[in-house]
């Protein structure tokens, strides 16, 4: 973690962008008393995710297309009693 007052901050925040991308933190202080932290936004993977990740980990029933009893759809439409 690298602890920065305002005023070092303010002056040289263009030296930190890269450490700032690898990860590291900046504890911002005011008068030598921390008052935020600055992180880097983390990065998204370049590759898309393939499709099938899960395939053959868990079966889907044929009842799941099936429509929903009256008693639970009455319950999530708030008409329950």
């Amino acid at each position: 973690m690298i602890k920065l007052n305002i005023h070092e901050a303010k002056t040289h925040l263009s030296r930190y962008l890269d450490k700032l991308k690898k990860g590291e933190t900046i504890l911002l202080c005011k008068h030598n008393e921390p008052v935020a932290e600055i992180r880097g936004i983390p990065t998204h993977p370049s590759k898309k995710r393939p499709i099938g990740l899960a395939k053959g980990q868990f079966t889907i029933p044929d009842s799941f297309l099936e429509p929903l009893p009256d008693e639970l759809l009455t319950a999530f439409s708030g008409q329950l009693k």
